[in-house]
């Protein structure tokens, strides 16, 4: 705590420390750590676009968006790494409290993302390509 429960003089004094510790506690905000799928092969730099869009959308609603699709095509080759890159997806989607998908088509990549979170009983939330929430697929 950045406040001592003594005074400047050495005497108890906790009401400082408590009102300051209140504080403190109201500004930390929980936010879910969500994981964002949504295609990535094609059109690889609309769908770049399209993924960041998304995590601003997550962020704007309060989440923590993972998208590893943004930054493991910057090392790794879809090509010939699609493998590694997929184990390393379903490790991050391990770490996440709730899987957002987006678009309004589901890849084998997205399905297998999909299958896990459900394997994990995951809170999923699907949303089509303008970022409205869509209440007519099976979700958690």
């Amino acid at each position: 705590m950045g406040v001592s429960r003594f005074n400047r003089e050495g005497y108890y004094d906790p009401v400082p420390h408590e009102a300051l510790s209140n504080i403190e506690k109201e500004a930390r905000v929980w936010k879910p750590l969500v994981y964002v799928a949504s295609p990535f092969a094609g059109d690889e730099a609309r769908n770049t676009e399209n993924a960041i869009r998304y995590c601003r959308f997550a962020v704007d609603s309060g989440a923590i968006p993972l998208a590893p699709h943004l930054f493991l095509p910057r090392f790794m080759s879809e090509a010939t790494e699609r493998n590694d890159a997929m184990f390393m997806n379903m490790v991050f989607l391990g770490k996440c409290e709730q899987l957002w998908v987006f678009g309004d088509r589901i890849t084998a990549g997205m399905a297998a993302e999909i299958a896990k979170a459900e394997k994990r009983q995951m809170p999923i939330r699907y949303f089509n390509e303008d970022c409205e929430e869509r209440i007519d697929v099976k979700s958690n």
